[in-house]
């Protein structure tokens, strides 16, 4: 039986969002980290009954006590498959249309969006991920520890920035901060995010 979970190729070349992302880090984020998050999701399926199912539908199913390696493992596949659409080559700056419209209505301004998002990717201890998510006719800025995502919160997603350190550590070491801004002026994908509003 082939494999319920996939790895679908980035949408663009290794080397394409740099000098934000370099290529080694991708080499390394979606050749290992992401690759080992489907490999151990496709072990970890077997026999449970959701074998064929959609990935977020595995998530959703696997939220609950005693399935914590199986929704870790496939949540955080979903997750990066989010995370390399939520980034484009010459992305970043401010959105128009609608979801120009409801950053503003919802933030009151994009430097205020910009600022939250900020301040939930740098300040989320540890590892884990910063989403712009839409809540009814309303966004928010959600931070979600290790695997959790939006999925399980009622929420939609819309856009995630990965703030794991093998997400950035080998071309920022430390400085969270610098790569988080880096990502939010040159590479977040306000396409996807406006292809994602309900």
């Amino acid at each position: 039986m082939s494999d319920t979970v996939i790895q679908p190729p980035l949408p663009y070349a290794q080397n394409a969002l740099e000098p934000v992302i370099s290529a080694r880090t991708l080499e390394f984020h979606y050749g290992k980290h992401h690759a080992a998050y489907v490999a151990n999701a496709n072990k970890l399926l077997a026999g449970t009954g959701l074998e064929g199912k959609p990935l977020a539908e595995i998530v959703k199913a696997a939220a609950k006590p005693g399935q914590e390696a199986l929704f870790n493992n496939a949540a955080q596949a979903w997750n990066h498959e989010f995370y390399w659409k939520s980034l484009k080559p010459g992305g970043g700056g401010r959105p128009s249309g609608r979801i120009g419209a409801m950053v503003q209505a919802s933030f009151g301004s994009h430097e205020e969006f910009a600022k939250a998002f900020a301040a939930a990717a740098v300040g989320r201890f540890g590892s884990g991920w910063a989403w712009l998510a839409q809540d009814g006719f309303a966004l928010k800025v959600v931070s979600t520890a290790n695997a959790e995502t939006p999925l399980t919160q009622g929420l939609n997603p819309l856009l995630v920035v990965d703030v794991w350190e093998h997400a950035y550590y080998l071309d920022y070491q430390n400085r969270r901060p610098d790569h988080v801004n880096a990502v939010l002026d040159k590479l977040l994908n306000w396409d996807f995010a406006a292809a994602n509003l309900k």
